[in-house]
C-alpha cells in the first residue's frame, strides 16, 4: 500500500474516495479512529492509501480534479 493523499479535512478524503471508486481502484482510509482520541476536533491527519500498482492512475485521477497527491 501506498499512501496518496494526507489530510485533516474529511471532505477532500470523502471526494477522493468517491473519484478512486468512479476509476474502479480500490483504496483504504488509515487512521480514521484518531477521531476518538482527538474529539473530533480535526488536529490528527488521515490517510488514504492505494496499491502501489493503482498509484500512477489514482494520483492522475485525484490531480485531474484539483487535488494534490503526496509523492
Amino acid at each position: 500500500m501506498r499512501q496518496l493523499l494526507r489530510t485533516t479535512d474529511p471532505t477532500s478524503i470523502a471526494f477522493a474516495q468517491a473519484l478512486l471508486q468512479g476509476e474502479g481502484i480500490d483504496c483504504f482510509e488509515m487512521d480514521v479512529n484518531m477521531s476518538v482520541l482527538e474529539g473530533s476536533i480535526g488536529i490528527f491527519p488521515r490517510r488514504l492509501m492505494v496499491r502501489e500498482a493503482d498509484f500512477a492512475r489514482a494520483a492522475r485521477a485525484l490531480r485531474d480534479n484539483g487535488i494534490d497527491v503526496d509523492d
